[in-house]
């Protein structure tokens, strides 16, 4: 204990929200100071080695612009690693770019993990921590990360109720006594959103476009229920028969039609974990409302389409994008709660 509090005085120790589309990081004194996207550009030798040549920001820049051979990847997969040496390298890099310096002794971390993630999956993403130069790591689930970061009362007799969308999964859980009652987890977020816009432009438009125009439409024009509203936008892409640029026009409302599907699946999702609940905690949920966090809860007026589908309180946390690793950044700096909320890895 005396040695790692003399190793604190020369670390900044940290904690990571390790996401399917983002990581952030967390360092002890100073807050959020890192979100990149969970992106890798590599090349591969004549041997097949992967060559990485960038990460994060410079690698999402790549994205549809790359030569032959050079490919720009996720090294993770619903938040499991799928690329180890791929996802440990983008580590060691945000790890020395958080702490704008090289790291002079290796820093403990609290890294949020999805919920359910198997034993040996925990394993590989502690490993892959130490790998790229973490020490003593410490595992949270993402949901119970995200309520802590909220400020729901996670200790109290009491359900809580928090919906975090992300990139590549929405997971709902229902909180109380330092423990997640019920979690569901589908395999639907902000990627399927994107996705669903590709489609339709696709098949409406015969324009063929990529993800980072998909995500600007749904972050612009994108929407979950009909307010009234009625805007336009531009978008450039490539047609489908000539392959030559084109520029069309999408209109909210038909963006709102092409994104039912995820939309649906993520209300579905919330009313599974809700009837499927103790009368008590369902109770304690109509009462309290339920927390909507990660990327996705952005989407305008999902929240009003939660509150008249499903009868439900939506309170949107005011950094949805952060909530995970605020909750780790508290989790490494109070031992106690530490102990009451890390999983086994």
């Amino acid at each position: 204990m005396i040695f790692d509090k003399f190793l604190g005085l020369f670390s900044n120790d940290l904690a990571v929200d390790l996401g399917t589309s983002n990581c952030r990081v967390f360092i002890s004194g100073q807050g959020v100071v890192l979100s990149e996207p969970s992106l890798v550009a590599i090349e591969k030798d004549a041997r097949g080695v992967p060559n990485v040549l960038e990460i994060g920001t410079r690698a999402k820049e790549m994205l549809g612009r790359t030569p032959p051979g050079v490919d720009v990847v996720a090294p993770l997969k619903d938040g499991a690693i799928d690329n180890f040496d791929v996802t440990s390298a983008m580590l060691r890099y945000f790890f020395t770019k958080a702490h704008s310096r090289r790291m002079l002794v290796s820093p403990r971390a609290v890294i949020s993990v999805p919920y359910g993630l198997s034993q040996v999956a925990r394993r590989v993403v502690k490993d892959a921590a130490e790998s790229a130069g973490a020490r003593d790591v410490q595992l949270i689930e993402k949901p119970m990360a995200s309520a802590i970061g909220t400020g729901l009362p996670i200790g109290e007799p009491a359900g809580n109720m928090i919906v975090d969308i992300g990139g590549g999964t929405t997971e709902v859980a229902i909180i109380s006594l330092f423990g997640i009652a019920k979690c569901t987890a589908v395999r639907t977020g902000g990627d399927k959103m994107d996705e669903a816009i590709i489609e339709h432009v696709k098949r409406t438009h015969n324009l063929n476009i990529g993800k980072p125009t998909a995500e600007s439409v749904k972050c612009t024009i994108g929407n979950a229920m009909d307010m009234g509203e009625d805007y336009v936008m531009e978008i450039r892409g490539s047609d489908v028969v000539s392959e030559r640029p084109r520029i069309v026009e999408v209109t909210s409302d038909e963006i709102r039609e092409a994104l039912a599907g995820p939309v649906n699946d993520i209300l579905a999702a919330i009313n599974g974990a809700f009837i499927n609940t103790q009368p008590e905690l369902r109770g304690d949920i109509l009462n309290n409302g339920i927390m909507l966090v990660g990327g996705g809860s952005n989407l305008r007026h999902l929240a009003e389409l939660i509150r008249r589908e499903l009868k439900l309180s939506p309170i949107l946390f005011d950094r949805p994008f952060d909530a995970a690793v605020l909750g780790a950044g508290q989790v490494l700096d109070d031992p106690r709660l530490m102990a009451k909320v890390a999983v086994s890895a």
